[in-house]
């Protein structure tokens, strides 16, 4: 059970915990959470987050599978484990103060995509009408580069990977992991979702043109 800490208002903790429970249950309705995969969280303040519950179905959640954890990744209030990849989204809490809701999701096009571009280690995408989506994007004759990073079991190896490609200075709206999903994240859960959904479809499109022009 959830018992919060006297300085989280336990409303903020029921919105939060329901918006993310509410996108879960339509993304896995989508088909993007195969196998209880995929993790998503809001921020709370700024020391405190709601994550999913580890293992938990992502098509059945409600609010008792939310659990706050601090900006460390690890759980305050609760003897529930939260998802294994935690600490990527604590990582962009700290990293991007403007950041309030993380979504990483498992589509398959997501994770052909992954595969697909892991040699190169990015995906540029250049040209789509969609890449207006994205914050910060205001024409289809912009420059979005996605990173693909290296997968690996040890999460301080992938938060590594992120923290160079920041400390280089290089614009992140949104990464990939090789064999694995998307992190996509926004303002607000709504702009999260937007970003994610528009990555999905540019994604199908750089495949097809790939299956397309074989």
């Amino acid at each position: 059970m959830q018992e919060l800490p006297s300085s989280v208002d336990p409303a903020r903790f029921a919105l939060c915990a329901d918006a993310i429970a509410d996108a879960a249950r339509e993304l896995s309705a989508l088909g993007w959470t195969p196998a209880t995969s995929s993790n998503f969280s809001m921020r709370i303040d700024e020391e405190l987050a709601a994550v999913t519950i580890s293992g938990r179905d992502k098509g059945k959640l409600g609010r008792e599978d939310i659990m706050l954890v601090d900006m460390a990744g690890h759980p305050v209030g609760t003897r529930a484990r939260p998802s294994a990849e935690t600490e990527l989204h604590t990582q962009l809490y700290r990293r991007m103060p403007a950041v309030q809701a993380v979504l990483h999701t498992h589509s398959r096009t997501q994770s052909v995509a992954s595969r697909l571009f892991a040699r190169a280690g990015r995906i540029v995408l250049e040209g789509w009408e969609l890449q207006k989506a994205i914050t910060g994007y205001t024409t289809h004759e912009s420059v979005l580069e996605i990173p693909v990073f290296p997968n690996t079991q040890h999460m301080p190896e992938l938060v590594a990977q992120v923290d160079a490609w920041l400390d280089a200075g290089k614009p992140l709206h949104a990464y990939l992991i090789d064999g694995h999903g998307i992190y996509a994240w926004g303002a607000d859960m709504a702009q999260a979702r937007r970003h994610l959904e528009a990555l999905e479809f540019l994604l199908g499109c750089e495949l097809d043109l790939r299956r397309l022009s074989a």
